[in-house]
């Protein structure tokens, strides 16, 4: 997905109830992350957790998205206090929208994964910002920086 490109309408999971991301509005930031629960995953929740509330006073809404089940969203979400909303996409449709099904090597195996990437729409629903192969430490700040910058 290249910038100036429409937020997709695709259809992910929230709180047991399906929501189309184009619905949520926008500015909008949505970041794709592999699993709930492991290190890189639970500190990028936490990091965009404890930057809520200023998304929130710039008007963006957060929506963190992997292939984990509404059940391992509130499991995890309750777990590490998270407040940010978690979609899920089991079926792998917005991350096939989003070009985050990627393949991967570990150990020399070759796998398919999520591609931890974030996708900053501004206020007209277009893509502004895309951070592809995400490194954590610092990832929200900067992302909320670009979002204030709109």
């Amino acid at each position: 997905m290249d910038e100036g490109a429409k937020i997709p309408d695709v259809t992910v999971t929230i709180d047991e109830a399906a929501v189309s991301l184009a619905s949520l509005g926008a500015p909008l930031v949505v970041y794709f992350y592999p699993k709930d629960d492991t290190s890189g995953c639970t500190t990028e929740a936490k990091d965009f957790s404890a930057l809520a509330d200023a998304f929130e006073a710039a008007g963006v809404k957060v929506v963190g998205i992997s292939k984990d089940t509404p059940a391992s969203h509130a499991k995890f979400a309750a777990k590490h206090a998270l407040t940010v909303q978690l979609g899920s996409d089991v079926d792998g449709v917005a991350c096939e929208a989003f070009g985050v099904w990627v393949e991967k090597a570990m150990y020399g195996k070759k796998y398919m994964g999520i591609e931890r990437a974030t996708f900053l729409f501004g206020a007209d629903g277009t893509l502004a910002k895309v951070w592809r192969k995400v490194r954590v430490p610092g990832h929200a700040d900067a992302v909320l920086a670009a979002a204030k910058g709109l």
